[in-house]
């Protein structure tokens, strides 16, 4: 299965070697920029530039959070391996700590000069790596 996003405000998994459309996803009102599996396979994140990040069940079809906080559009975003928080970089500068249990921002990452445009949790560890517009790479703990 393979997971995309585009400019049609879609999110679509795939089977392969089909080739597929297996499900499809709708609710932001922009471009899509990101999307990710949670660890399980029971959930994705997507980022968008609508500036919100949402949380999907797969087995429901639908979204059941809408994380917000971001000024400008996001980037990208990414589950830790525990499955339980997601991050988000943005146009606005920063990225961001989602605690999906509490379903809210736990931290506000600020650093770089121009838009964070890309953002991984490095596998099974509490460091984030962020890439800007400002040509800097920066490593986080968010312990």
């Amino acid at each position: 299965i393979v997971l995309t996003g585009g400019d049609d405000r879609l999110w679509k998994t795939w089977g392969f070697p089909d080739g597929n459309i297996l499900l499809t996803g709708e609710g932001h009102t922009d471009w899509l920029s990101g999307c990710c599996f949670r660890p399980s396979g029971t959930q994705l994140v997507t980022s968008s530039g609508d500036t919100t990040v949402r949380i999907w069940d797969l087995s429901r079809h639908g979204c059941t959070l809408t994380l917000r906080g971001h000024s400008r559009a996001v980037r990208g975003c990414s589950w830790h391996s525990c499955g339980d928080f997601v991050v988000s970089a943005s146009a606005d500068g920063t990225s961001k700590i989602w605690d999906v249990n509490s379903e809210r921002c736990r931290f506000t990452l600020r650093g770089h000069e121009d838009s964070v445009n890309s953002i991984e949790f490095l596998p099974f560890s509490n460091t984030v790596v962020t890439s800007s517009a400002d040509k800097t790479l920066s490593l986080w703990d968010v312990r």
